[in-house]
């Protein structure tokens, strides 16, 4: 999984299966979401704006996401 790409369509417990080291900038932007029963229901953009970030958070939160899992 970790060639896979994060996308605001990845679902939350994807996201640190594809990428380990999301959690610390999954906690930077208040998203504790690891351990959330939603977290198997709900994409990243969904958790983002249920957290109140903006696109253009999403975005760089995705971008940070990607460039970390190098």
């Amino acid at each position: 999984m970790k060639n896979k790409k994060i996308t605001t369509k990845t679902m939350l417990n994807e996201v640190i299966q594809i990428n380990p080291n999301a959690a610390e900038h999954l906690f930077e932007v208040g998203m504790f979401c690891i351990g959330c029963p939603a977290a198997t229901q709900e994409t990243l953009e969904d958790g983002c704006r249920a957290h109140g970030l903006s696109k253009k958070q999403i975005d760089e939160l995705v971008e940070k996401l990607n460039q970390e899992k190098k």
